[in-house]
């Protein structure tokens, strides 16, 4: 299979939701670094794989994508590997479900609403009251939807890949150290995430640094 190009940053959550979908799948691919932050350094023709100027794109033998859902299912087409995508019709839908409670509501919440403000802009102890609760009811669902060792099920499957990102910044804040200790189940979860290789290879720069390197 020809290696497919992958553009966007190493620390996107979107990036990494779209590298470890390729990691679990095994299909080989290179990563193209685009920080669409640094304006003057994204290059004059990344506007033709992304019209809309965000991360991730892809291209693979002259076919381009962009669309974090759209590349994962290309990828799990392309592969023939479908463990991703549960069997049943209730799994299935539980886990689109998940995938956009994480977009709508967690990644706000969870990246913009604690992460960025705890450890970006050192506000430690000055979330909103409000920010908080809705980080707390976003937990509070997600354990309740929780349906075995996995988000759905026993199986690893695209809702696992598309929360543990947005959790991984999230628990970098103190704030969301304190509140995924409310949850044990989502805490065991998210240790059985942290030690699967498509997680180690797509460590964060942040995780980088504080471990002082990745692992193989």
């Amino acid at each position: 299979m020809q290696r497919l190009t992958l553009y966007g940053a190493d620390y996107s959550v979107y990036v990494r939701i779209a590298r470890m979908v390729l990691e679990e799948t095994r299909v080989p691919y290179k990563l193209v670094e685009i920080d669409i932050f640094e304006k003057k350094k994204v290059p004059s023709d990344y506007a033709d794989r992304h019209p809309f100027g965000k991360i991730p794109a892809l291209e693979h033998d002259g076919f381009r994508l962009f669309e974090t859902d759209a590349i994962a299912a290309y990828v799990i087409d392309l592969c023939g590997n479908r463990d991703l995508l549960p069997t049943t019709a209730k799994d299935r839908a539980r886990t689109i479900q998940i995938m956009r409670i994480m977009d709508h509501y967690a990644y706000p919440s969870f990246v913009w609403g604690v992460f960025v403000e705890e450890v970006e802009r050192e506000r430690v102890g000055q979330l909103d009251s409000a920010q908080v609760d809705l980080a707390r009811k976003t937990l509070t669902v997600l354990d309740g939807l929780m349906g075995g060792s996995f988000l759905v099920g026993e199986q690893l499957t695209l809702a696992d890949l598309w929360a543990y990102p947005m959790f991984t910044y999230f628990g970098m804040a103190p704030t969301g150290q304190r509140l995924i200790a409310e949850f044990p189940r989502l805490g065991a979860w998210l240790a059985i995430m942290d030690g699967r290789r498509s997680a180690k290879v797509t460590l964060f720069p942040r995780e980088l640094a504080a471990t002082g390197g990745g692992a193989s």
